[in-house]
């Protein structure tokens, strides 16, 4: 999530630039593979697969350090609350939409991220309120999802299914959005886990979030009932759950430790592009005018949110 503080960043090497570049690519694809993915998977079981295969995979990463099995035994309501709202609701809605819309389009939505959490957070803590910086980022990004979401842009990728206008129905458009309230409200209550190692937050949150969509995926889908997907839709699942998922959380606290919160927050501005790149090199969308204005003030909102180029120009 984006850092608002103002203060300069540290300098980021070479080496740094280029991994955060392969984090928005990664994170970028998550969009592209469930997109993939979630034509031959219901959504829910695609869920499961994702979070229950990353929360596998960073167990035998962290391989019992860090007090990682004390931690869950202690916090395991905690975790429950935070699988529930960071993965589980989010990424649930984001594959329900993914059934109508491309991969950009549910990328540059959920992109809406950092504008609900600082407005969740002005509401629910006593240390982030809003400023005039904040205020501004929060509305020019709140406007671009308004002409994103707006009748002339329900279209804005083609392949799309039809809605009756020709553009996706509306609620695919929303789910995206309502995906990034539930991160928003996560990025608020993940703040009583500081001072826990980041991997074991990680694990923690994937096999909470594994143990609540067990039941659900049962009951909607009854997987053992599914047929086999094709093999592009298998490997799609297991970029989801390997490279975007598990290695995407490995390579963000590699960031994060070595460049700041502030600077891993740029990720969010480099996560629309990749994945509208990917959608219209292998999927075949497209993006209109008004897509690119809606995405185009998206990111300008998140600019004018982190704060560091508005502070920049004030030392000028």
């Amino acid at each position: 999530m984006m850092d608002n503080s103002v203060t300069a960043p540290a300098r980021m090497s070479a080496q740094t630039w280029a991994l955060l570049a392969l984090l928005g690519m990664i994170w970028g694809g998550s969009f592209f593979f469930a997109r993939v993915a979630v034509g031959h998977v219901p959504p829910a079981t695609l869920v499961l697969l994702r979070v229950g295969i990353a929360a596998l995979a960073l167990h035998i990463y962290v391989a019992g350090r860090l007090g990682i099995y004390q931690t869950l035994r202690a916090r395991w309501r905690e975790f429950l609350l935070l699988g529930l709202i960071n993965n589980a609701v989010p990424h649930m809605l984001i594959f329900l939409g993914q059934t109508q819309i491309g991969a950009g389009l549910a990328s540059i939505l959920n992109a809406t991220t950092p504008i609900f959490t600082v407005l969740i957070a002005n509401q629910l803590t006593a240390d982030e309120k809003l400023s005039s910086e904040k205020i501004a980022g929060c509305l020019i990004g709140l406007v671009g999802t308004a002409v994103l979401i707006g009748p002339r842009a329900l279209a804005p990728f083609t392949g799309a299914a039809s809605s009756g206008d020709g553009g996706p129905p509306l609620w695919a458009v929303l789910l995206p959005v309502l995906a990034a309230v539930s991160y928003g409200f996560a990025a608020t209550y993940g703040k009583r886990f500081r001072g826990t190692a980041p991997p074991v937050i990680a694990a923690g949150q994937l096999t909470a979030s594994t143990l609540l969509m067990l039941p659900v995926s049962f009951a909607l889908d009854t997987p053992w009932q599914l047929a086999l997907p094709p093999l592009p839709a298998i490997l799609a699942v297991l970029a989801l759950a390997l490279v975007s998922t598990a290695y995407g959380y490995i390579l963000f606290f590699r960031i994060m430790a070595a460049a700041g919160a502030t600077n891993t927050s740029l990720v969010t501005l480099l996560v629309p592009p990749s994945a509208i790149i990917a959608g219209m090199l292998f999927l075949g969308e497209t993006l209109t005018p008004l897509g690119i204005l809606g995405m185009v003030l998206v990111l300008f909102g998140l600019v004018v949110l982190d704060g560091r180029a508005v502070a920049y120009l004030r030392s000028r």
